[in-house]
């Protein structure tokens, strides 16, 4: 009985932590309707905001021809996971005097989406 409880319970956990993995192909999608009107993907394609192809390990505002706001060219950040989780929960929170103006306030739908980003090299 209790070998029976251990093992739903272990099954219980690889559910959870599955459920909660990442999807890029999801993030595909999340990306389109989130982000995709202002951000392309394709660096030939222009829109208001910077393209996001390569961005994770990418310096932030770094696209030439990009406008970028002072918050974010005197940031000195670079893209990683943890910085575009923070940043795209709360754009103006993460980084005062940011022009972005939509977060992404699902942080399943940020970790999609993210995961998305890192295939766009």
């Amino acid at each position: 009985m209790t070998r029976s409880i251990f093992t739903a319970l272990a099954l219980l956990i690889a559910l959870s932590q599955s459920a909660h993995a990442a999807d890029a192909v999801r993030g595909a999608q999340r990306y389109q309707i989130m982000c995709g009107t202002c951000h392309a993907v394709d660096p030939s394609q222009k829109k208001m905001a910077a393209h996001l192809k390569g961005i994770v390990g990418r310096k932030a505002a770094s696209v030439e021809g990009s406008n970028y706001s002072p918050a974010l060219k005197a940031s000195g950040w670079t893209w990683d996971k943890p910085k575009l989780e923070t940043y795209l929960a709360d754009p103006r929170k993460a980084l005062p005097g940011t022009t972005m103006m939509v977060g992404v306030g699902n942080a399943q739908d940020r970790a999609d989406i993210i995961a998305y980003l890192e295939t766009l090299k």
